[in-house]
């Protein structure tokens, strides 16, 4: 496991003690009532995280669209992170990922026959979904990134907490991380521990479950990621693939712009001798003189040579009309799926995740299987 960084800087915490009691007097105006929930006829199941940063929600949202879509219908409903648009989108395949969002436009592009929401107001999207046609309407919609959102009363939450960065170790905005007193984890019935080394010790498991300190209705599980072959984001130009195992004497030049580098440049200087990294700030959409730069340092790297990137990446980069032909030959992306650490723990989070949705006791639609 990665040694957590400091993440508190004490000069701030006079400012993160007034945001806490923001924050606090918000959620107390949910919990007794001043501000309303909504809750649905069908299954809401939220996964978010208390942090600002990185913690996987992604992978994890179509790990659970993986595990429902051969039984239910299933619709993502997101705030669509840095678009550029501020009403209710449906995103389709053909979408602006501009105007929908790299992760949203990334989810709708791997699962078509799903349906997915960007809206900053996750009840007017959902309302939305449920007015369609019966045929239509989800039986389950995941809301991602929506631990925050309280005007939507999910009838589950999924809480994320990335391995690197323990949540009991942190601090509220600004002085740390948090968006949320750590307190706000029991929210949560499902905590998932994310990015973890596939050679996690039991002490370290220990170490966080003693520092999390979960009441006995939560559940603990610890996900990893698994790096699959290398894919051309650029099909009509390079139908190859390979695994990183093939990288080793290749130059790499990683380009990125996601929340949290150091996991995936550490799995790439495993695999190669030659990397090279340019990074670019999360959800970053690249402009002319961002893909002049790629052009540039890949134009100096020499002898068999490859630009690797992240899918979400690869979504923006797909919409570039500055790529070259020839850095479109060798531009690849690296997808990830979440993996569980412990096979139990694997059929105990899906037979949670698919108990909760057959035994809703709303939805009287969904049939029981």
């Amino acid at each position: 496991m990665i040694k957590p960084e400091p993440n508190m800087r004490k000069g701030l915490m006079p400012l993160s003690w007034l945001y806490g009691i923001g924050v606090e007097l918000r959620n107390w105006m949910f919990d007794n009532g001043v501000l309303k929930q909504t809750e649905y006829s069908v299954p809401v199941i939220c996964v978010g995280n208390l942090t600002v940063g990185g913690t996987g929600k992604t992978p994890h949202i179509e790990y659970i669209i993986d595990l429902l879509s051969k039984q239910y219908k299933v619709a993502v409903v997101s705030r669509g992170y840095k678009r550029k648009s501020k009403r209710m989108q449906v995103v389709n395949v053909n979408s602006d990922v501009k105007r929908v969002g790299d992760e949203p436009l990334q989810i709708k592009l791997k699962y078509p026959n799903t349906t997915v929401i960007v809206d900053k107001d996750r009840r007017n999207a959902i309302e939305y979904l449920l007015a369609q046609e019966s045929q239509l309407q989800p039986d389950v919609i995941l809301l991602d990134d929506g631990y925050q959102h309280r005007y939507v009363k999910p009838s589950l939450s999924v809480l994320l907490v990335d391995s690197n960065r323990p949540i009991y170790e942190d601090a509220l905005l600004p002085a740390g991380r948090l968006r949320e007193p750590l307190k706000r984890k029991d929210r949560a019935s499902i905590v998932l521990v994310t990015k973890c080394s596939s050679t996690m010790q039991p002490i370290n498991f220990r170490i966080f479950a003693n520092g999390l300190n979960l009441f006995s209705f939560q559940s603990l599980f610890f996900t990893g990621f698994k790096y699959n072959r290398l894919r051309p984001v650029f099909a009509e130009f390079n139908q190859e693939s390979f695994g990183l195992d093939d990288i080793r004497k290749k130059q790499v030049l990683l380009v990125t712009g996601i929340a949290t580098t150091k996991p995936l440049e550490n799995k790439l200087r495993k695999k190669t001798y030659n990397l090279h990294t340019l990074f670019f700030p999360d959800h970053h959409f690249f402009n002319k003189d961002d893909i002049k730069s790629i052009e540039k340092r890949f134009t100096e790297l020499s002898g068999d040579k490859i630009v690797v990137t992240t899918e979400k990446d690869a979504v923006r980069l797909q919409a570039m009309p500055y790529l070259s032909d020839d850095l479109k030959e060798k531009l690849f992306y690296l997808p990830i799926n979440v993996s569980f650490l412990d096979e139990r723990e694997n059929e105990s989070f899906n037979n949670k995740i698919i108990n909760h949705v057959r035994n809703y006791q709303k939805n009287s639609r969904l049939p029981k299987r």
